[in-house]
């Protein structure tokens, strides 16, 4: 039986009603009520921007809305949020991807040899994408054709890609100028862009420190001067991954193996073919991510460089209910946290204690609301814990500072257990041929 693209508002009326569904009735109302709208969105950043705003001023730490924070969170955000994507449309279709950090090492590894030997950084892009969809291809091949498992492949694609970028960099980067077996020559970057007169006039306003405004300022402000051609299609890569795969017939079909593969090919879909597609597509992306490491965030190749920012990512996209937006969410908090250690120091990361005690006393509200009364008693026994750290010291100990981002993704990773709904065959091994 096959699909009528026309049919539809994305193509195949049929198959939304059936198979990406599992959703109808309590289940289609449950899942409505856990979803957050556009409007629910920007009010909650609009109350998170008010309330750090207020922290700011009563810790007396600027840095924690300046513009060097604000794009150094966006510069950190990207590569984690690129390996979220990624792992976003494996999973979307089915196949789990721990071997994103393996595809981010060989985005790494391709993008700096192709950029070094052409001497351009689109060429490295392109470098670096076909890499990590190679990675994303062999990953495709085992799970998909083989039925290995598919945590299994994963973790094996990582070991294989650092063992061949060290082996691939002895042989092709030593005896280069800047080069050895553990990193490579330099590598050309990105050049950047800034909206023309945002830093002039934002500036005079984010230095008055006022209340909200100049907040909103110093994010303006660092989101928009100094950026790069590769950060930019990034941050869109966000909502066009949205479009493709919520807006597009293409995008249902994939979701759909990744919902319920037996109902999809019952229906006349190739369930491997998009899994293939998925797979590959995540690779590349992780792929991209790897480039920025090299052309943005330094400029060069380095053994290690990734840093773990693969498996961070499927973390993020974990926080973000397996959706773009709140996968972005995930990914700048991650990065926030990130930049306000590395340019802040032990003092900003301090004042970022009185904003977890505020986040806390209000969960303790919603849960007492909703009458919870466990979730209540532990928020507000953790609030009073953090606001004692903060009355009680000057400064976050130097040993805490460097494991910041990682210890918040940990704690809202714990907080948002509750609410996740991960695509419903996602892991599960297919055969062809089980939907008749």
């Amino acid at each position: 039986m096959s699909i009528d693209a026309g049919s539809g508002p994305v193509g195949g009326g049929e198959l939304s009603r059936t198979v990406v569904g599992g959703e109808t009735g309590l289940g289609r109302a449950r899942l409505a009520s856990r979803r957050t709208g556009p409007r629910e969105l920007l009010l909650g950043l609009l109350g998170l921007l008010v309330l750090l705003s207020l922290v700011r001023l009563i810790s007396g730490v600027d840095d924690l809305t300046s513009a060097g924070v604000m794009g150094a969170t966006l510069s950190l955000s990207v590569p984690v949020g690129l390996a979220g994507l990624g792992g976003l449309w494996s999973e979307r279709a089915g196949v789990v991807n721990i071997g994103l950090e393996g595809m981010m090492i060989l985005g790494t590894w391709g993008g700096a040899f192709t950029a070094w030997k052409s001497g351009s950084p689109w060429v490295g892009l392109l470098g670096g994408l076909a890499f990590g969809a190679l990675g994303g291809l062999l990953h495709a091949v085992a799970t998909v054709s083989f039925g290995v498992d598919q945590i299994v492949s994963g973790v094996a694609i990582t070991i294989l890609a650092g063992g061949a970028a060290r082996y691939l960099s002895g042989q092709l980067f030593t005896g280069e100028s800047g080069g050895g077996p553990t990193q490579s020559p330099p590598v050309p970057g990105f050049s950047s862009i800034s909206v023309p007169g945002a830093d002039y006039l934002l500036r005079g306003l984010e230095s008055r420190h006022w209340f909200l405004l100049s907040d909103v300022a110093g994010i303006l402000r660092g989101v928009t001067t100094q950026l790069t051609w590769l950060t930019v299609i990034a941050v869109l890569l966000v909502p066009a991954s949205y479009l493709v795969l919520w807006r597009t017939a293409f995008g249902l079909r994939l979701r759909s193996c990744g919902e319920n593969p037996v109902a999809a090919e019952s229906l006349g879909i190739d369930v491997y073919r998009l899994k293939y597609a998925g797979v590959v597509i995540s690779g590349a992306l992780a792929g991209m991510a790897g480039v920025f490491l090299v052309t943005v965030s330094s400029s060069i190749y380095r053994e290690g460089q990734t840093g773990g920012r693969g498996y961070i990512g499927l973390a993020a996209m974990i926080f973000g209910n397996w959706r773009p937006g709140g996968l972005a969410a995930g990914a700048g908090l991650f990065g926030y946290t990130d930049a306000v250690q590395l340019r802040g120091g032990p003092v900003a990361v301090h004042g970022l204690l009185l904003f977890v005690t505020i986040l806390l006393l209000l969960a303790v509200l919603l849960n007492a609301y909703r009458r919870r009364q466990v979730g209540a008693v532990v928020a507000l026994v953790a609030a009073a814990a953090f606001f004692a750290w903060y009355q009680l010291s000057d400064e976050v100990p130097q040993q805490l500072v460097f494991f910041t981002p990682h210890l918040t993704t940990l704690l809202v990773l714990s907080l948002a257990s509750q609410r996740l709904r991960m695509p419903a065959a996602d892991g599960v091994t297919y055969r062809k041929g089980q939907g008749g």
